[in-house]
């Protein structure tokens, strides 16, 4: 890889050692290659194979991918990326008036990010430990001796800002928050395992022509968990329910993943083998395999990187889950053990749905794979549309309306001055799963003609069958009837077709 230079200045007096700094320029130029990684295969009876020797035609396609940009360096074919169009249409966009890659958020796109934000929080509570939520500062003073380890460590493309109070590292991640947090607490083997939670505006300084929208950007939002656990074997029974946790989130969305398990040298290969193996057996599958050189500092001993394959056949990183065995060290974090001895947790580093920005990056792509693209319904900025046939027909939309906000689901009605045939359409462009035609026959009967995106049909239903129908599709994720204008025609025109 490719890893930043870091020019240090002594200021020649007793606490020289920690006024070195890192400037913004000189973190943002000047790669130094760092040595040559080591790829392997590693298969779930435990073979080891050469990925320029072995036969990959064996292997599932996107497994196939995945080793040919990792290790065989190959280029991809790229294309035109139409998930673009889709992501701007809904409201996500590059903020001119700002540094490149970073993002603003329109009504629905700011919707659609709260929501995933919030389910990020429900799956971090959801692993039968305590989880603590956290909250604090994005400046970090490199001055201070952990602050500025774990920068070197970490190394790449650092974001910087100069203040009157020194240089201050923008956190990439929650760590420094968290840890600075909790080295002040007092705990005890009892309290292990717990884990510590913040959606974390993070920092990366990413080269200009590398930024995606909601893929690689200078500015984004990480739902980190660390987990703190006492030593290594439990740090790695909580990385397979971890990975499972992972796992099972792209399934949901009809999604494979393929593993990229990355150590930190040759050393720990061969401490971590057994347990690589094992996880090639959880997931049935190979999994490929990075052995950083000797000699390259890094804070986990092993990394695991869990892709998808885009529209384009390009792997694309979610979610992830590392093993730290360095920073409560750094940091000065301890708990008393049984025999009353001070010792130093081991931490799980993870991000179970990826990036916020990445999870919805991967929910657009999922849905632009489908003959008629669509979001989950849960996520889906509007849920429900009901369209009045004529205006005769609006008190029994609205009362249609307020049943279904009631019960904590979005839904509007478009009661502009347009021929039916326009609204229907314009509800498809915004992916409105669930559209509602009123008229004569269905106040009369106090029915509702449904029409489905998934499937393309129309049916007369009960509108309680229409609530147990979305009361199932959006069961354990969460609920915001608000966000969304009740009349279309008192929308403003945000919405953006190419």
């Amino acid at each position: 890889g490719w890893y930043k230079a870091f020019t240090i200045s002594v200021k020649g007096h007793p606490l020289a050692e920690l006024s070195r700094s890192i400037t913004l320029e000189e973190a943002k130029e000047k790669p130094v290659k760092k040595g040559e990684k080591k790829h392997i295969i590693v298969t779930p009876d435990g073979l080891e194979l050469d990925p320029e020797k072995c036969d990959l035609s064996q292997f599932n396609p996107e497994f196939r991918v995945l080793v040919e940009k990792e290790a065989l360096k190959k280029e991809l074919k790229g294309g035109e990326p139409i998930i673009l169009e889709y992501l701007q249409r809904f409201g996500f966009e590059w903020e001119p008036y700002s540094d490149f890659g970073h993002m603003r958020m329109g009504p629905y796109a700011s919707l659609i990010f709260d929501l995933a934000a919030e389910y990020s929080r429900i799956v971090a509570h959801s692993l039968g430990i305590p989880v603590f939520e956290v909250k604090g500062t994005a400046f970090f003073n490199l001055k201070v001796k952990p602050v500025r380890e774990h920068a070197e460590l970490y190394g790449d493309r650092l974001y910087v800002v100069r203040t009157d109070k020194g240089d201050m590292v923008l956190r990439y991640a929650a760590c420094h928050q968290q840890f600075s947090l909790i080295k002040d607490w007092t705990i005890s083997y009892k309290d292990l395992p717990f884990g510590a939670f913040e959606i974390a505006d993070s920092y990366r300084y990413e080269q200009s022509g590398e930024a995606e929208l909601c893929f690689r950007l200078r500015r984004f939002y990480m739902p980190d968990l660390h987990v703190f656990v006492k030593d290594e074997e439990e740090a790695k029974k909580w990385v397979f329910i971890i990975h499972d946790k992972i796992m099972n989130e792209m399934a949901k969305l009809g999604r494979n993943y393929e593993l990229l398990v990355n150590l930190s040298s040759p050393q720990q290969y061969e401490r971590y083998r057994d347990f690589i193996v094992e996880l090639a057996r959880k997931i049935g599958k190979p999994l490929l395999v990075a052995i950083y050189p000797p000699g390259i500092n890094y804070y986990w001993t092993i990394n695991i990187e869990y892709h998808i394959l885009d529209r384009l056949n390009r792997p694309r990183e979610v979610g992830t889950v590392q093993i730290d065995i360095g920073n409560a060290k750094r940091f000065g974090i301890k708990y008393m053990d049984k025999d009353g001895s001070e010792k130093y947790p081991v931490i799980l580093h993870t991000a179970i749905i990826g990036s916020l920005e990445r999870y919805i990056y991967a929910l657009f792509d999922t849905a632009l794979l489908k003959k008629k693209p669509m979001l989950p319904t849960w996520i889906t900025p509007v849920q429900v549309r009901v369209i009045p046939v004529s205006k005769d027909y609006m008190k029994y939309a609205e009362k249609i309306a307020d049943e279904i906000s009631l019960r904590g689901f979005r839904v509007d009605i478009d009661d502009t001055d347009r021929p039916l045939g326009r609204k229907i359409v314009d509800a498809e462009r915004e992916w409105v799963p669930y559209i509602i035609v009123v008229g004569e026959r269905e106040a009369k009967e106090n029915t509702i003609t449904v029409r489905f995106r998934e499937t393309g049909e129309q049916k007369a239903l009960k509108l309680n069958e229409l609530i147990a129908r979305l009361e199932e599709e959006t069961q354990g994720y969460p609920k915001r009837p608000y966000g969304i204008l009740r009349f279309l025609s008192k929308r403003p025109g945000f919405l953006k077709y190419s």
